[in-house]
This record gives C-alpha cells, structure tokens and sequence, in this order.
C-alpha cells in the first residue's frame, strides 16, 4: 500500500481508533457479569436482540447521515454514543437497564457500521488502490485482535473474584479508552467524494434500493456472511465463557485463552491479501463457512471436553477474522460512491432482521442446553455457506466459477 496518502493516513487513524475504541475490559468476564447481574441465558439472548433492534432502528438514518456529512462525523456522534450506552453498566442491576445499554450500543455501532467501509474505498479510489480493500478491512480488523491480547488477560485479573467493585473498575476503564477513540477520530479526513449527498432522502433511499438491485449478488452475498456471522460469533462468543468454565477452566485462565484466540485473529487478519492471492475470494468464503459449521457442530457433540471447547473457540476467532473483509472488498466494488454507506446499511437492515429471528429461535431452545443450541447453530451456519455467492459477469451475466474468479476479474 502506497504511504503518505489520503487512505494510508485514514487507515492508520482507523487502525489507532479501533484499538482504543475496543478496550473492553470487561469483555472477558462479560457472561458471567451478566449471570452476576441475575441475568440467565434467554436474557442474555434477549440482550443480544435489543442490541439488533437498536441496529435495526440506526441503520438507515446513519447510513444516510454518513452519506451527507461525511463518515468522520457519524464516527464521532457513535463514538460519544458508544460511551454513554457502556456507562450505563454501572447501573445495571435489572435486565432493563442491560436492554437499553444494549439497544443505544446498537445504535452507536450502526454510526460506524458502512461509514468505515465508505470512507476507507474512497480513500483507496483516489489512489488507485481499490484492489487492497480486504487488505486495508483486515488490517483495520486486527486491531482489535491485537488490543485483545492485553486486555482481556487484564480484565480476566482484575474481576477474578468477580466482585461488584471488580466489575465498576473495568467498566470505567472501558470509559476511558473509548474517550482516547473520540480523539484519535477528530484526525479523520473525509475524501472529496465521501459525504455532500444533497438530494431529498427518498431519492437517496431509492438510490440505495437501486444500487442492490443493479447487482443483486451483493444481497446473496450479504446473506451468506450474516447466516454464519450470527451462530458462529455472535452467539457463540455470548456462552464461551461458560462454556470454559463448565469444562473446568479457572476464570482467572479465560483471559489466557482469549488472548491466544486474539493472536490468532490477528494473524489471520494481517494475511487476508497473502490468502486471496492464493485462494480466490469466492472460495475461501466456502471454506470459512463450512469451517465454522464443523466447528459448532464440533462444540455441540464436546461441550464438556475443556480442549473441544478450546479447538472450537480458536478456529472460530480464525474464521470470523477472514470472512468479513474478503466479503467487503467483493461487495464494494459493486456499490457506487454516491450512497456507499446507505446501500451498506439497508443491507445491515436485513442482517438485523436475521438477528432478532435467530435470538428468539435460540433463546426457546437454549433453556435445553448447549448441545440442541449449538447443533441449531450448526444447521443456520451451514444455510448460509449454501447462499451462492459467485459474482456475475456485469456484461455478459455469466456466472464465474470457483476456478475463473480473481480480484482481478472483480475488479473489471
């Protein structure tokens, strides 16, 4: 990637950002926080959802927010947003209270959510660097990773007797990075065509319906990586905890753990470009998904085994580090400039859509145990993998083949 460039400067703020920005000391403690709050495992679901309608309720009017001021100003009003939801966990003794600190981080993330993808493929637009978009969203990516390694071995220490003052700490350690976030994103510069929409709404919301129905390939695509996104992550990471600590794992060891897990996201991030020249996009979208489907699988038939649990947890941080960015470089070289981040966000629409249907499916069937929620799992990921995702000749609509797919040809 060329240095002293608009996107080389806004990779690096982003890649700054994101590290302060994911210091979430109490991430490794998290579900037995919650379980310490008085919540059990269909709450915990049900915060997961309040999280997804606060996503579906932010994801259209920040994404048109983004396209008409810009994505450095949706970042800070997120980022503000982001502080004030997380400071709400000092007061969280209700399940309420955990509802709406959920929905407002819904909220905040959608401020980031298409924003980011925007900003960093316009940056790269301007110089001719287009085709580094997984490598830039990998190397954004695996900042969090990399902060993972401290904190959640920091955050597993702090709470190891998993007391109330334990637990304040960490939220307010939590507070005070994230308020580092929003100053490291006042050095954000948008690019000439990133922001300035000046059309009516409507006209903007058509362009984006427009925009995906032009290349309905983004939709599948969309599809495909949310259906395995949702089980093998995001429901996943809300039971890895208990999970350890059933199998016999001492808490003050989940923070170990966690940071061998961030280590090998990190790695993973870093070699997206290696893997893409080696194995084309469309492909490694397959294989990652059926790699998460054996793994839940994995997890449901071993939920006891300490070192199932552990394989499981591993090769899942791999798969969720790879997947995104590789679909994010594929799905915007097919959204035009103008409403970016708008066609992003209708697409999240449906993403928080598949959120709120999962959690209520799982959360009827979590009251069983682990080994029916994540075999169920198993099945919602392996939907997904299923979804085509190969991309069609724009000319002649052909559809590629595993075999004659290349960023090359994207790129065309």
């Amino acid at each position: 990637m060329k240095k002293n460039t608009l996107a080389a400067h806004n990779i690096n703020y982003l890649f700054w950002a994101e590290i302060f920005g994911s210091v979430r000391f109490i991430q490794p403690v998290l579900t037995l926080f919650y379980f310490a709050r008085g919540l059990d495992e269909s709450l915990i679901l049900l915060v997961m959802m309040f999280f997804s309608l606060g996503v579906l309720a932010g994801e259209v009017p920040t994404g048109v927010f983004a396209d008409r001021f810009g994505a450095k100003q949706s970042f800070l009003v997120g980022s503000m947003m982001a502080m004030g939801s997380h400071a709400l966990l000092f007061f969280a003794y209700e399940p309420w209270v955990f509802f709406i600190s959920s929905a407002l981080t819904g909220i905040a993330a959608t401020f980031f959510s298409g924003a980011d993808e925007a900003l960093v493929y316009e940056s790269l637009l301007l110089s001719k660097e287009e085709g580094l978009m997984d490598t830039a969203m990998g190397q954004i990516g695996s900042a969090k990773f990399l902060v993972s390694i401290v904190v959640v071995i920091t955050g597993a220490l702090l709470a190891k007797d998993l007391t109330t003052d334990q637990f304040q700490l960490l939220i307010g350690l939590g507070i005070v990075f994230m308020s580092v976030q929003f100053v490291l994103l006042l050095f954000i510069k948008n690019p000439p065509a990133q922001g300035g929409y000046t059309h009516p709404v409507s006209a903007q919301l058509k362009d984006g319906f427009g925009a995906i129905k032009k290349s309905p390939q983004v939709l599948w695509m969309f599809m495909n990586i949310t259906l395995v996104f949702i089980p093998a992550t995001a429901i996943f990471e809300k039971f890895d905890q208990k999970l350890l600590a059933d199998a016999g794992l001492p808490v003050y060891l989940i923070g170990v753990v966690y940071a061998i897990a961030a280590l090998i996201g990190f790695i993973a991030s870093r070699s997206i470009g290696l893997l893409t020249k080696v194995i084309n996009p469309v492909r490694l979208l397959f294989i990652t998904g059926m790699i998460a489907v054996l793994g839940l699988t994995g997890v449901a038939v071993f939920t006891s085994s300490l070192w199932g649990v552990l394989g499981v947890l591993f090769i899942l941080k791999m798969v969720s580090a790879i997947r995104y960015p590789v679909y994010s470089k594929l799905s915007n070289e097919m959204i035009p400039s103008n409403v970016r981040a708008t066609t992003i966000s209708l697409l999240s629409i449906l993403d928080s859509g598949f959120d709120i249907i999962i959690f209520l499916i799982v959360s009827g069937i979590a009251v069983s145990g682990f080994s029916p929620l994540f075999l169920l799992c198993a099945g919602i990921a392996l939907l997904g993998t299923m979804i085509p995702v190969l991309p069609r000749d724009n000319k002649t609509g052909k559809r590629y083949t595993f075999n004659d797919v290349s960023p090359e040809k994207l790129a065309k």
